[in-house]
């Protein structure tokens, strides 16, 4: 499996490197080093009453994602990353100190993202707009060769896993605090 992986991030090195991706995709990266876009875009939400409840589903489901990606599945896996098998690989961004699998970057992308399509109220536009910018970071990782294409696959499914949970658990909080005749 790991020469398979090789051989599609040697295939992207090889086919997609420019200068245009190598300048734009490292800062695309970082807006999610440590998840700050999608806590940002949580904040924000929290702050405007009419989405309150979304932006609550949001920082839930990040939460629960930095706890099941970061603080359990990456030290348990502790998988290593392509530049630290492929050596000859000139990094754009810093290497990362963390296990591989899942990609956080991506975990975190897709945790707030199906977060916010699940809990509803955002406008369309945004919620658009956040899972191209979720792609965007996930495909990033790839090109930059910090993870396996099966460490942000990993990371897609365990984000939408935990983003529909977190919204699933605050869809249930605010049911209870409704009054039983607005339920």
């Amino acid at each position: 499996m790991q020469t398979a992986e090789l051989a599609i991030l040697d295939w992207v090195q090889a086919h997609l490197r420019c200068g245009f991706l190598d300048a734009v995709l490292p800062v695309i990266s970082r807006l999610s080093d440590h998840g700050e876009i999608w806590i940002l875009l949580a904040a924000v939400l929290l702050v405007t009453k009419k989405h309150r409840w979304a932006g609550l589903s949001v920082a839930l489901a990040l939460l629960l994602d930095l706890v099941v990606c970061n603080g359990f599945l990456k030290p348990l896996i502790g998988r290593l990353r392509p530049f630290q098998i492929n050596t000859a690989i000139e990094l754009l961004t810093q290497a990362p100190l963390d296990a591989s699998f899942p990609s956080g970057h991506t975990a975190a992308s897709f945790t707030a993202v199906t977060a916010l399509w699940r809990a509803g109220g955002a406008p369309k536009w945004l919620r658009w707009a956040a899972l191209i910018l979720a792609v965007v970071i996930a495909l990033s990782r790839i090109y930059l060769y910090v993870h396996w294409p099966t460490d942000v696959l990993g990371g897609a499914v365990l984000g939408a896993v935990l983003g529909w949970t977190g919204a699933w658990l605050v869809s249930r909080l605010r049911r209870r605090l409704r009054g039983p005749e607005e339920r």
